[in-house]
């Protein structure tokens, strides 16, 4: 099956760690649903950070230590390829912190939780930068900046942690090419049900403008009854397929 693009078309996408896991990322939970020992909220909030920054920063050092050997694969790709026809008609927002949209070529995106990628400074008003440095397992990083004025303020990764609220910037840019769009607008959410907040609110959106919404996902999801089309499998599979130009899919049939 096509996902039409008529002319005039948009398509905005969402893409969680469905699509990431093709490419070889490892999920970080073991059998008990924790990572060695902690559970999630202990190595991904403020407040685990405060407690034990060594941890929380040992646990993304692992996390960055397992992008090195990973790339984008052929659903990363397909979204690259859609996006050069549709240009500005065309937003990637992504759940994912790994990069590996913008790996793959993609422009026009929003890291809806940040990017492992880059660190942040705790004291100070620096900019996020790029940053794929593994730390040492009892190393504590300093922000050089904050060091070079007396002040020892520890660097952080730039992810958004459980309470702490999503980029306002990021969310700005989502209302303004939804509500341009209208009901031109197309919906793809690819390897997540997109069930948590915000990402859960997109699917009524769209629909609610008078779009057509479409799930690409491994697993059938609760909230399934909400999209118009479901398609079920890996997407490096369906996605070139899914989102082929028209010249390209009338040659395949």
């Amino acid at each position: 099956m096509n996902l039409p693009l008529e002319p005039g078309s948009y398509l905005l996408v969402l893409t969680g760690a469905g699509i990431s896991a093709e490419s070889g990322i490892p999920t970080f939970r073991d059998a008990d649903g924790l990572w060695q020992g902690h559970s999630l909220e202990e190595v991904a909030s403020p407040e685990g950070f405060a407690r034990d920054p060594r941890t929380v920063w040992r646990f993304y050092a692992e996390r960055r230590a397992d992008l090195a050997s990973a790339a984008p694969n052929a659903g990363h790709r397909a979204l690259v390829e859609v996006e050069e026809r549709l240009g500005d008609r065309f937003l990637l927002v992504t759940q994912n912190v790994d990069g590996l949209h913008t790996a793959a070529g993609s422009r026009r995106v929003v890291e809806l939780h940040g990017n492992l990628m880059r660190s942040r400074c705790t004291g100070c008003d620096r900019w996020p930068f790029k940053d794929s440095t593994v730390y040492r397992p009892n190393g504590l990083p300093i922000c050089g900046r904050c060091r070079a004025k007396g002040r020892n303020a520890l660097l952080r990764p730039d992810v958004v942690w459980f309470g702490e609220p999503m980029p306002r910037d990021g969310m700005l840019r989502i209302q303004a090419f939804v509500d341009a769009a209208g009901p031109r607008l197309r919906y793809l959410a690819v390897g997540t049900s997109g069930v948590v907040y915000p990402a859960a609110a997109f699917v009524d959106a769209v629909r609610g403008r008078g779009g057509q919404t479409w799930l690409v996902n491994a697993e059938l999801p609760a909230n399934a009854d909400s999209f118009d089309h479901v398609e079920i499998g890996p997407a490096g599979t369906l996605l070139p397929a899914l989102l082929a130009s028209p010249a390209a899919a009338a040659a395949a049939l």
